[in-house]
């Protein structure tokens, strides 16, 4: 669904979509289950600047590899946002200049329309975890075998080596006069 200027300046934009999966194309690692539903509002709050905020609510089911296991699993996503965005000709930053606090919470558009779908998919990909596990009490896979430890248990040693102290444990037993 496209929102442009013109329908803004006119009046609130309410949407109430049901996005069925494969319309949106997430990152590879992610794959919508559900059909994506949104409800919201767009409007131009400012009709001088042309700046516009978008607020709504968004349900949908997204699928995953699991960070410890690399079983498939599902995560749900429900998210309540209010985004506000500005012309790209309004933004004076650039480089590596650092960003103020206002400028962190406001996105930029290009040209005179706005996609909602796009934005729907920055909401739900915001939304996801950091790690995505399956479970709690996921147990993951041996680092030694690589058998998934939550469906097969295995006699692998799991002893953590540190390396950087290595040298130093040949000096001691160099020096060690029981040698």
């Amino acid at each position: 669904m496209i929102i442009t200027l013109q329908e803004l300046d006119l009046r609130t934009v309410r949407f109430d979509v049901a996005i069925p999966p494969g319309e949106i194309e997430y990152d590879y690692q992610f794959r919508q289950k559900s059909n994506l539903v949104a409800q919201g509002a767009a409007e131009l709050v400012n009709q001088s600047l042309g700046e516009v905020r978008i607020r709504g609510s968004l349900a949908v089911t997204i699928e995953a590899a699991c960070d410890r296991c690399l079983e498939t699993a599902e995560f749900p996503v429900a998210k309540k946002f209010e985004l506000f965005y500005q012309p790209a000709s309004d933004y004076q930053g650039g480089g590596e200049e650092e960003l103020e606090e206002v400028d962190s919470e406001v996105a930029y558009y290009d040209g005179d329309q706005l996609d909602l779908n796009e934005i729907l998919r920055e909401v739900v990909l915001l939304a996801l975890p950091m790690q995505l596990v399956c479970r709690e009490d996921c147990k993951g896979i041996c680092p030694g075998c690589g058998k998934n430890r939550n469906q097969h248990s295995c006699d692998c040693q799991t002893e953590a080596a540190d390396d950087r102290w290595s040298k130093l444990r040949e000096i001691r037993v160099a020096s060690d006069p029981r040698n």
